[in-house]
C-alpha cells in the first residue's frame, strides 16, 4: 500500500510567496493547505493536523509568535518552520524558545527550503509515539492523552485471544466511548470511522 503523501499547511500572507512555496511544495509530492492570515492558520493546523506547518510571522489577525505560542500552548506538537522577513537573531531565538522547530529568513533559496522541509519530516518520523488529530494528542509511550491541552482520562483496556467470549458488542462500545471522549462530534466521527462489513478504521 502507497504511503499518503505528507500534508504541510503553509501560513503566508504574501500571495506571491504562498503560490511559488505550495507550487514548489506540491511538485515535490505534498498535499498542500493554506491562510492567509494567523487566525486562519492556527485553526487549520488545530482542525487539519497537517504533518508540518510553514509559518511567517508578520501576518494579520495574528501574528506568527501568537500562533506558534497558541499552537504549544494548547500542547499541539505539530513541526513549524517559521519562514520569515524577520532575521534578527533576537527574533530566532524567541521563535525557537516558543517552540518553531527551524527558522528560515527571507528572501530564501527553494532548494535550502525543500531541504529543512525534508529534515523537519525526518525528525517527525523517527518519533512515531505521538499521534495527533483534532487537538488531540496521544503520547503511546508516555501513555497519556491530552485534548485541547487538557488531560482525558480513558479505561485501561486488554486484548483478547481466540478464545474470548465476550459479547457481539464489545468492540462497538469501547468505540463509542473513544468517540465521545475524542471526536470534535461524536455523532459525525471523522476519526474512528465505521467500515461496514468490516470494523473500524483510525483516520488522524
Amino acid at each position: 500500500m502507497a504511503e499518503s503523501p505528507k500534508r504541510i499547511l503553509v501560513v503566508e500572507d504574501d500571495l506571491s510567496i504562498l503560490t511559488g512555496v505550495s507550487m514548489n511544495l506540491r511538485y515535490e509530492g505534498y498535499e498542500v493547505l493554506q491562510a492567509q492570515d494567523g487566525r486562519t492558520g492556527l485553526q487549520k493546523a488545530i482542525d487539519e493536523t497537517p504533518d508540518l506547518v510553514i509559518l511567517d510571522l508578520m501576518l494579520p489577525a495574528l501574528n506568527g509568535f501568537e500562533v506558534l505560542k497558541e499552537l504549544r500552548g494548547r500542547g499541539v506538537t505539530i513541526p513549524v518552520l517559521v519562514l520569515s522577513a524577520k532575521g534578527m537573531e533576537s527574533d530566532k531565538i524567541v521563535g525557537l524558545n516558543l517552540g518553531a522547530d527551524d527558522y528560515v529568513v527571507k528572501p530564501f533559496s527553494l532548494q535550502e527550503l525543500l531541504a529543512r522541509v525534508r529534515a523537519v519530516l525526518r525528525r517527525q518520523q523517527r518519533d512515531s509515539s505521538v499521534v495527533q488529530f483534532a487537538g488531540v494528542i496521544v503520547d503511546l509511550r508516555a501513555k497519556t492523552v491530552t485534548r485541547e491541552g487538557q488531560s482525558v482520562d480513558l479505561t485501561a483496556q486488554a486484548a483478547w485471544g481466540y478464545g474470548y467470549e465476550g459479547t457481539a458488542r464489545t468492540v462497538d462500545n469501547f468505540i463509542s466511548q473513544l468517540r465521545q471522549k475524542l471526536e470534535p462530534l461524536p455523532d459525525d466521527p471523522r476519526h474512528f470511522v465505521t467500515v461496514r462489513g468490516q470494523g473500524y478504521r483510525f483516520d488522524p
